[in-house]
């Protein structure tokens, strides 16, 4: 009776594992069809695309940013540019019999069970089951049966990976997608990061340090547990060993070296440039990646295609910029701050709306509002409950955070204190080929993200706008050494508006070189009267491409329009490049991931004025700098080499600017607050001379001083061929002329009437008269008034 029993018992077991086994292949083969969820395609496999970070590149090569989706930050790195102690590490750690198995250990797998006995943890994936995790899962179940079909999907993935691939693509694939802490992702971004060094370069402790934190990313992060961190790579230092990747003594060697952290971190916020990352991202990448298709027909994606975008960006002189705006507004903040209406608070008492869309705008209301507290009660904490928090400070840091304090003051008073920072718009280019070589938008991109280079970002340019108004003048049979009359001009048909200099002037005639050089209002509205308005504003719109608004008003000859940096310097670059309008070039070429060039970009430029012309106003600009409002680049900085540019000053000190040139460099500063109220008082400490000027002398002074740079003090402007040179003074400036008269000007009355229609566009005037018979309509062509805006 025993022996059938037995054979029965036999042979249900056998039954039962057969039809185990058969279930077993059922639901593999039921998994490899896609029956409880994707399953990757053979096309797939072959092409795996984990999200990559598209990466931005200085002109030397240098990293400067990335765009990528949080929790994304991942950059590609070809097994070749891998330290061998990177893979030596990672596979004495993780998967001992790499080069042994086919995806699956089965050693290491059959071992599971015995070590659960010994209440032991074991993980049992290998290198190339994680890989099948990290890019066709992604996401750890917690249910245990869903985890179990899963762990099933990665041993299918990981046998076709292991068909598909070579080994070492496989460790590549690995290396590249496993993250590092910090949303930081693969061995080229975590190498970076931590030890600012390029993967191929890490040393054996280096190289464990990183592959020690794949065990726990926050725990093992060196930066935050250090000890943790030491421990952990010590740890693998000991698996490389035991590995035989290293002898004892090396071990023990590298165990007794200290952890030597070279952080850097690059975001959204930090890296080379912020402000014209940013700017390119949203005028120029963006759209690229809509109205350009991959091979697959669908748009590129910048967050997630790992696209390598090239710019003109020259780091160092980007350095030197940001640089000399720091020095200069660090000081000057100090004097602006020290004005009475700044330092006693009465500046904000007809401007609390400001304070109060601000309050309403910040992270802390909204997020007060979220737990359920009302308006009345956050506006009490808002305006009286100091409480501990970060802010800007020039040349302060906190824990290697730059520009930043700890302070406690109450929420109302840290908006107050923000505010009142003086901002900076700084855009560098080479006038020929129009390369951008250094863009500063602001004060520190952390606390301040309005780009005031940015072509949408306006402010009133004041006297900066004077060169392209004597460039017409000369371009009508104006020279620089003709006589022009330094007085009052008064345009009736504008409610008698009548500008006047900024100072008091004796000379009663200069020549039109000189009146430029000393920024005269009277001559730039004696031209404008002379010239037309309406003949200025097309000039500006249709030939140097202004884009902003510009009203055909006799104010527009002293600069009361708004426009930005951006197109104040573009415009620029036909007085150095010979009459020739380049636009700034910002990107050289644009590539996919695998380094294939999806786009080249080059220099557009258009003629607009006479070369002749162009370089007359070179010379009349020069004046500026060696003996008119820009001399303190002469006696200050101590500038020997030919130079030119303009300063700029609007109505209350608001705006301060200085725009000028090299032979081989142009640069545009502007110094302003984000808002108009708040100020400088004097003339003295808010003209541009004074608040843009500096900058871009400290800049300068940085570019001469570096010889790798290749911008000398030694360039001269090129005259054109045949090219004769005018004198740009006259003995009879502000005398009487032969036998005490007068001597001979052009007359402002022989050219333009000083009616309306001088200064109206044609399809205006038919409206005028309407217009002019409804009072109840608002005047919009009148003019600012008197004295609004200074040179």
């Amino acid at each position: 009776m025993a022996q059938p029993a037995i054979q029965r018992s036999v042979k249900l077991l056998w039954r039962v594992f057969f039809i185990g086994l058969g279930v077993f292949v059922l639901i593999i083969m039921l998994i490899n069809w896609g029956v409880f969820g994707y399953m990757p395609s053979l096309h797939d496999l072959e092409n795996p695309q984990a999200a990559l970070a598209s990466e931005v590149f200085a002109s030397d090569g240098t990293p400067m940013g990335k765009y990528y989706l949080q929790n994304q930050d991942r950059t590609y790195c070809e097994f070749k540019d891998i330290s061998p102690n990177v893979i030596h590490a990672l596979i004495a750690t993780e998967d001992v019999r790499f080069y042994q198995h086919s995806g699956i250990d089965p050693k290491g797998t059959i071992a599971i069970p015995f070590y659960l006995l010994m209440g032991k943890k074991r993980g049992s994936s290998t290198i190339t089951q994680q890989l099948a995790f990290n890019l066709f899962n992604g996401h750890r179940a917690s249910n245990p049966v869903v985890r179990a079909f899963q762990k099933l999907k990665e041993w299918i993935l990981a046998v076709k990976l292991e068909r598909y691939f070579t080994k070492d693509e496989i460790l590549a694939l690995y290396l590249n997608t496993v993250p590092f802490s910090e949303n930081v992702y693969g061995i080229k971004n975590a190498a970076r990061t931590f030890f600012n060094k390029n993967p191929d370069a890490l040393d054996v402790d280096e190289a464990a340090t990183l592959i020690g934190m794949l065990k726990g990313t926050t725990l093992y992060n060196p930066r935050r547990n250090p000890v943790a961190s030491l421990n952990r790579r010590n740890t693998v230092i000991e698996r490389m060993a035991d590995a035989g990747f290293l002898t004892r003594a090396q071990a023990a060697a590298y165990e007794a070296q200290p952890i030597r952290l070279q952080y850097n971190k690059l975001d959204h916020n930090d890296g080379i440039a912020p402000y014209f990352r940013e700017y390119i991202k949203e005028a120029i990448l963006k759209p690229w990646c809509a109205t350009h298709k991959k091979a697959d027909g669908s748009s590129y994606d910048l967050y997630r295609d790992g696209l390598r975008i090239y710019t003109t960006i020259n780091p160092r002189m980007q350095q030197y910029a940001e640089e000399a705006v720091a020095r200069h507004l660090a000081s000057l903040q100090k004097v602006f701050n020290a004005q009475a209406y700044i330092k006693n608070g009465s500046v904000w008492k007809n401007y609390q709306y400001v304070l109060i869309d601000a309050m309403k705008s910040s992270d802390r209301w909204q997020a007060m509002k979220d737990a359920g507290m009302s308006d009345t009660e956050i506006e009490q904490f808002f305006y009286h409950q100091k409480v501990p928090m970060k802010v800007f400070a020039w040349n302060r840091s906190v824990n290697g955070m730059r520009n930043t304090i700890d302070t406690v003051m109450t929420p109302m008073d840290s908006i107050k204190y923000m505010q009142q920072f003086l901002q900076c718009g700084m855009l560098v280019m080479d006038p020929e080929s129009g390369e951008v070589k250094a863009w500063v938008g602001g004060d520190d991109f952390r606390y301040f993200k309005y780009d005031h280079v940015n072509i949408n970002t306006k402010r009133q340019v004041g006297s900066t706008i004077k060169p392209f108004l004597y460039y017409l003048a000369i371009a009508n049979g104006f020279t620089p050494s003709t006589i022009v009359p330094n007085l009052p001009v008064v345009f009736p048909n504008f409610n008698n508006y009548s500008p006047h200099n900024a100072e008091n002037d004796t000379a009663t005639y200069v020549t039109l070189a000189d009146a430029l050089a000393e920024s005269l209002n009277n001559v730039a509205a004696y031209l404008i009267k002379i010239i037309g308005p309406a003949t200025f504003a097309d000039f500006l719109k249709n030939k140097i491409g202004i884009q902003s608004p510009v009203p055909p008003y006799p104010s527009i000859a002293l600069g009361s329009p708004d426009i930005s940096v951006y197109e104040m310097v573009r415009g620029y670059t036909i007085f150095p490049d010979k009459g020739i309008l380049t636009e700034p070039l910002m990107i050289t070429r644009i590539e996919d991931r695998n380094g294939n060039i999806l786009q080249s970009f080059a220099p557009q430029k258009r003629d607009v004025i006479n070369e002749r012309d162009a370089y007359t106003m070179v010379q009349m600009m020069e004046g500026v700098v060696n003996h008119g409002t820009g001399v303190r680049l002469r006696y200050q900085f101590g500038f020997t080499g030919e130079m030119a540019g303009k300063t700029g000053t609007t109505n209350d000190y608001t705006d301060g600017w200085y725009i000028g040139f090299t032979p081989q460099l142009l640069a545009g500063v502007w110094v302003g607050c984000d808002h108009n109220f708040l100020h400088f008082t004097t003339l003295a400490n808010g003209q541009g001379a004074n608040t843009g000027l500096p900058i871009w002398g400290y800049f300068f002074q940085k570019v001469f001083a570096d010889p790798t740079l290749g911008i000398s003090q030694r360039a001269t402007f090129e005259p054109p061929a045949s090219y004769q040179s005018q004198p740009l003074t006259n003995q009879s400036i502000g005398q009487p002329g032969m036998n005490g008269a007068e001597p001979a000007v052009p007359e402002a009355q022989n050219l333009g009437s000083g009616t309306a229609s001088d200064y109206l566009h044609p399809e205006q005037n038919a409206n005028r008269a309407a217009e002019q018979k409804d009072p109840r309509k608002p005047k919009a062509l009148m003019p600012p008034p008197q004295g609004e805006h200074r040179p």
